[in-house]
């Protein structure tokens, strides 16, 4: 069945039930017993709809949609006490890495941009002393390779030193997430300047003869940071992208449902920089094995990894979007009361 008819015939449905829950804003008392069972009725027959959309139909607007509205009426059907657990676990597990999933190409668009800026302007650095002169004096690029570098990262008590470092990366996602809404550009700027400051460091080491202790004391942090950086950058490319091509639909509402998945991942990148942030204020900068501080690092960043690619390609293809606020009722396929015939038969092998 396409999509267009499915909406056609279900849309009154959609619209009564949207008009119901709204009437029962201030508590379901404010509606007669009649439409109460009304709404009652509705909110599962929808709630089938929605399973049928995400399992069947697989069209992400709709799902949103559709996800939105059965939440709404939860919310009167099931009284307002909300599963708070339920709900965190939700966010945790489905939406967010569904919603880094689903942008997982403007992701590798931010992520090639920022390594390409970062890898030109190191070699660059790496293998020619004109360029190396030109970044630094002698004598002030010794103090920041033998000292100021690795100083850095002990130059404060744990705690301070994690409050800063964390408001430093999560402006830096922010800028990179908000930019995009200038239809990306800025944010495209954001990426190439980071990476090359990173890359100003790495070049000059690697000048230096002395790269692993680059990488020894960027690694533990480094790869958690930066990838948080990168999703960041790929959720406002996609807003971008959204205002440029914004395909079939009306450009509102394709830069409203980009966003909303974009604001799941900036809130989910809260913990990122959270996690980052405390790799690099306590582990970083302790006078342990090299394998043991990337160990540290590598470990956390390999599980994250495994969090956004296995549980987000799972949640994607059980129909979550990462849309912010999406919900199932019970993670299952609600079934479609007798005779409604809401469910989408699957198709002839």
């Amino acid at each position: 069945m396409e999509v267009d008819g499915y909406i056609r015939r279900n849309e009154p449905t959609w619209q009564r039930l949207d008009a119901l829950t709204r009437a029962a804003r201030s508590g379901p008392a404010s509606l007669p017993p009649g439409e109460l069972d009304e709404l009652v009725r509705l909110h599962l027959r929808v709630s089938a709809q929605l399973s049928t959309v995400r399992t069947h139909l697989r069209d992400p607007e709709l799902a949103a949609y559709l996800s939105g509205l059965v939440g709404r009426s939860n919310a009167i059907v099931h009284g307002t006490r909300a599963r708070s657990f339920t709900a965190v676990w939700y966010a945790i597990t489905r939406v967010f890495p569904a919603a880094v999933w689903h942008d997982r190409k403007p992701i590798l668009v931010a992520t090639a941009v920022f390594l390409l800026a970062a890898f030109s302007v190191g070699t660059w650095l790496a293998v020619s002393p004109t360029a190396v002169e030109a970044v630094l004096p002698a004598e002030d690029r010794e103090r920041y390779i033998e000292e100021e570098f690795e100083a850095y990262y002990s130059s404060e008590p744990g705690t301070t030193f994690f409050a800063r470092v964390f408001a430093n990366n999560a402006r830096v996602g922010l800028l990179a997430f908000g930019a995009g809404v200038l239809w990306g550009l800025p944010t495209l700027g954001i990426l190439a300047v980071n990476g090359a400051n990173v890359g100003v460091a790495g070049g000059l080491f690697h000048a230096a003869d002395d790269a692993a202790r680059f990488w020894t004391l960027i690694l533990p942090h480094g790869l958690l940071e930066l990838t948080a950086v990168f999703i960041a950058g790929g959720a406002g490319l996609r807003i971008g992208w959204a205002l440029i091509a914004p395909g079939d639909r009306p450009r509102a509402e394709a830069l409203s449902d980009a966003a909303r998945r974009s604001v799941t991942i900036a809130l989910g990148l809260v913990l990122v920089f959270l996690a980052a942030g405390l790799i690099e204020g306590y582990v970083t900068g302790q006078p342990w094995s090299a394998w043991v501080r990337v160990g540290i690092g590598a470990g956390v960043w390999a599980a994250f990894l495994a969090w956004v690619v296995v549980a987000g390609r799972a949640a994607a293809a059980r129909g979550w979007t990462g849309a912010i606020g999406e919900r199932m009722v019970d993670d299952v396929a609600p079934t479609a009361t007798p005779g409604q015939h809401d469910v989408v038969p699957a198709p002839a092998r």
